[in-house]
């Protein structure tokens, strides 16, 4: 029977040794971090959770973000300095690669070898919230000859999807992976219609990896809070430890 009074627990408990494959940390090239300094706090209220292991992916977006390799390796570098002085923080890991844009500069971009993927092996892609990429299936195409496993970050996101769900299994079938927002676990981020569909898609067995896509304290504080069903959770534990094996 069902009850309102099923037991929940905190999100934050089960993260211990994530290893975070999505997040905007490094600072000052996009609309995450903004200074070196807001960095180490995300880093410093992470590793309040166990989560110490990070892959930073700044956007690639065409007239927005215009970050390249170079300017998202300075970043990183100027982060790892202020690090290397701190002896706070002696089990971090730090990487860095991209949050690709799929827009009208994109497919240049990987050509010209300007993409920055995860291990090497993987590409994390997004598109608008307002409509689907109109060249994202021959985005995805040239992806994979280029040898790299698209991951379409926060799948549950794009609201256009959400009334027509076989889309999902459509790109599943175009192989591309799935990365979760732990964000969207809860209603407060993004509204309760995400909630349901991020929920749908780990019911069924469609999500890959999570991540935070933390942008700021007020997110991270965010996912703090977040409470699960054991339903919920236990859908969302072997996500997060395929992203530990995948990534770590």
């Amino acid at each position: 029977m069902f009850s309102f009074f099923e037991k929940k627990v905190f999100l934050a408990d089960y993260l211990h040794g994530l290893v975070d494959i999505h997040n905007h940390i490094l600072p000052g090239i996009d609309d995450g971090a903004k200074t070196v300094d807001d960095s180490i706090g995300l880093l410093k209220g992470f590793s309040e959770i166990g989560v110490t292991n990070f892959v930073c992916t700044p956007h690639i977006m065409h007239n927005y973000y215009e970050n390249t390799p170079s300017t998202i390796k300075d970043a990183y570098q100027k982060l790892e300095a202020k690090l290397a002085k701190d002896s706070n923080y002696p089990d971090l890991t730090l990487d860095y690669a991209a949050e690709h844009m799929i827009d009208d500069n994109f497919e240049e971009l990987l050509e010209n070898k300007k993409v920055m993927g995860l291990k090497k092996e993987y590409l994390l892609i997004e598109m608008s919230y307002l409509q689907p990429s109109f060249n994202f299936e021959m985005a995805v195409d040239k992806i994979a000859h280029h040898n790299y496993f698209p991951i379409l970050a926060h799948p549950e996101r794009y609201m256009y999807f959400h009334q027509k769900y076989k889309k999902y299994n459509e790109m599943k079938t175009d192989g591309i992976l799935f990365q979760l927002n732990l964000l969207s676990l809860s209603s407060e981020s993004y509204g309760t219609n995400v909630q349901k569909i991020a929920e749908k898609l780990l019911a069924e067995n469609l999500i890959d990896y999570v991540g935070s896509d933390v942008h700021n304290l007020r997110q991270l504080n965010l996912i703090k809070e977040i409470k699960l069903s054991t339903k919920v959770l236990n859908r969302l534990l072997p996500v997060i430890e395929n992203t530990i094996q995948t990534f770590y």
